[in-house]
């Protein structure tokens, strides 16, 4: 299939909030780091439509272009990639990479090859976006990262952008499993008091009660049971896996013995869902398709590729439930008629002193430059 092109006209009506009465209309997104979907499908719930969706991998790719085929999928290195064509959308969104912030990826941060802040940060100038939502891991948010996250709210600070970070537990939004993410958002100062963080929205599903019928599917014996006695609790952390470290299972060894007491084998995924044949008490494993409703997936989005690369598509994405949360605050925040929002529920963005700080170092960079070497 040939690559979709960069070509995009922006709607006129972009130019102005599009809403009547209280209805919002669809606003437009630029997603990138696209993945599997998973925020694509979110923020289109909530009622995005998207000018682009940029994706490096192969498999990721023909997942979106089989889901969404009007999609303008951009198959291409981030690096290489040119926002200026889609100036003036709406939101730009996207979940970079997260090892260069995980302990498994070793936390290195800036130092990391495949920390593409930078380029995010780079687009959101390109694109001038009336938002931007870009989503982590929770290792983001250790102390260690204190600066590096400063310098990116200074960032968007300069780009006249008020932003903020906040943690979000993907089953306080209905997804049956834990899934810690940092969240930042960003909006234009003209709308970013209207924002409001979206409020849990109940207690979740249990494992069993969200994979019941899957793993009764085939005549299991032991499904029910297992649902209603052993798989009673939220999952863990999905991990979606490395292509630098082997093939699909649910995560090291602490990950798999929290999965154990959830009745699940995690070492591996299955082909297919236990059959007659499979013991009563047997502790089963879950299939490509079961992850992915634990991550929050409808079971009509399919993901291509061999069950290796399937499954890293849905172990690594953000839950579309939580993506829909977080897009629908944005839609208030950007309606004509958007309330401001509650002092404990808005971007807090950065503190005065932390701003001229950065300020400061900017101005301070900028002498140091014109000064002849040696003063």
């Amino acid at each position: 299939m040939p690559k979709a092109t960069l070509e995009f006209t922006l709607p006129e009506e972009t130019q102005e909030y599009r809403c009547t009465g209280d209805q919002v209309k669809k606003l437009v997104a630029m997603e990138i780091c696209a993945g599997g979907g998973g925020q694509a499908l979110g923020l289109e719930l909530a009622g995005f439509d998207h000018a682009a969706v940029v994706e490096i991998d192969a498999a990721a790719c023909a997942t979106l272009r089989q889901n969404r085929p009007d999609w303008n999928v951009i198959e291409g290195d981030l690096h290489s990639f040119d926002g200026r064509p889609y100036k003036g959308i709406d939101l730009l969104a996207g979940g970079v990479p997260c090892p260069p912030f995980s302990i498994a990826g070793k936390q290195l941060g800036a130092d990391d090859e495949r920390d593409l802040f930078p380029e995010a940060l780079r687009l959101v100038e390109e694109t001038q976006p009336r938002a931007v939502i870009l989503e982590n891991v929770r290792g983001l948010a250790d102390p260690k990262f204190a600066d590096y996250r400063a310098n990116i709210l200074n960032r968007l600070n300069s780009l006249g952008y008020r932003a903020d970070w906040r943690l979000l537990n993907a089953s306080d939004f209905g997804v049956p499993q834990l899934r810690p993410r940092f969240i930042l958002v960003a909006l234009r100062y003209e709308v970013a008091d209207r924002f409001e963080w979206p409020k849990p929205t109940g207690k979740p599903p249990t494992v069993g009660e969200t994979l019941l019928d899957l793993m009764a599917s085939r005549g299991w014996a032991g499904a029910l049971r297992w649902a209603e006695e052993t798989a009673t609790d939220v999952a863990p952390t999905v991990v979606g896996g490395s292509k630098k470290h082997g093939g699909p299972d649910l995560g090291p060894t602490r990950a798999r013995r929290q999965w154990l007491r959830l009745g699940v084998d995690g070492i591996g995924i299955a082909g297919e869902p236990p059959g007659p044949d499979f013991p009563a008490d047997g502790i089963p494993k879950l299939t490509v398709q079961m992850v992915a409703r634990v991550q929050g997936f409808p079971d009509s989005w399919r993901f291509s590729g061999k069950k290796t690369a399937a499954y890293r598509q849905v172990g690594n994405a953000f839950p579309p439930p939580v993506a829909t949360a977080v897009g629908k605050s944005i839609l208030r925040a950007l309606a004509k008629n958007g309330k401001k929002a509650s002092a404990d529920r808005g971007l807090v963005g950065l503190p005065l002193l932390e701003m001229m700080d950065g300020a400061f170092r900017t101005i301070a960079a900028a002498i140091r430059k014109e000064l002849p070497r040696g003063e």
